[in-house]
């Protein structure tokens, strides 16, 4: 497998600049280009695709969660890592839906920046653990007001989101399950139904909200 090209966008040069002293030694990682504004990095990314955005959510004229909207859109296959300085419940929503796989800080480590590239490259999401707090407070108060709407599952739809949960595919869950792929198939169209979601990212909140999952 080869590198993972990394672009990193940002509206200040200097935050560019540690980012990439964080990533200028690890063999993993080959910065493709760097970019101060969004319009600028959709421009050059055009030319050069990476595997993964760093990208930053506050930021003049275009901010990061309608840049990460705009790269869904036209290059699906790109991933975005959001960051930013604060962990606001209204801008983690908003950055997931347009389509981002994971947020962390701005004051986040070698370690932890390195562990979320990684991740997302496979195929995750990564949250730094201060952004994990906040979504569980959220769900965990939204299930507070939710709790009178309570949505019935049987224990093998719950079971097989405890599965999804782990990134497991249709193939894999029957395996696990003793089911036909079929069969798994009409039970996610039945979870994603009573979830009233049509994304994982959407099933996970669901998940967490009513306590299926830690």
């Amino acid at each position: 497998m080869g590198q993972i090209k990394v672009f990193i966008l940002d509206d200040h040069q200097m935050l560019i600049d540690g980012l990439k002293a964080l990533l200028n030694n690890v063999n993993e990682f080959e910065i493709c280009g760097t970019a101060n504004s969004g319009k600028a990095a959709l421009e050059m990314i055009d030319k050069n695709l990476p595997d993964i955005i760093l990208s930053d959510i506050n930021m003049p004229e275009m901010d990061g969660i309608v840049f990460t909207r705009e790269v869904k859109k036209l290059y699906p296959e790109v991933k975005v890592l959001a960051l930013s300085m604060f962990g606001e419940k209204s801008t983690i929503s908003e950055i997931l839906d347009a389509g981002a796989s994971g947020y962390i800080l701005k004051n986040t480590g070698q370690e932890e920046l390195i562990n979320a590239l990684k991740k997302i490259s496979a195929g995750g999401m990564f949250f730094s653990d201060e952004i994990s707090a906040e979504m569980m407070k959220s769900l965990s108060e939204r299930g507070q007001k939710k709790e009178e709407e309570k949505v019935h599952l049987t224990e093998r739809e719950k079971e097989i989101i405890q599965l999804i949960a782990k990134e497991y595919s249709n193939a894999r869950i029957g395996e696990t399950l003793f089911i036909s792929e079929r069969t798994v198939e009409t039970h996610r169209k039945n979870i994603f139904r009573k979830a009233n979601t049509k994304t994982v990212v959407g099933l996970i909140k669901f998940a967490i909200e009513h306590k299926l999952i830690d």
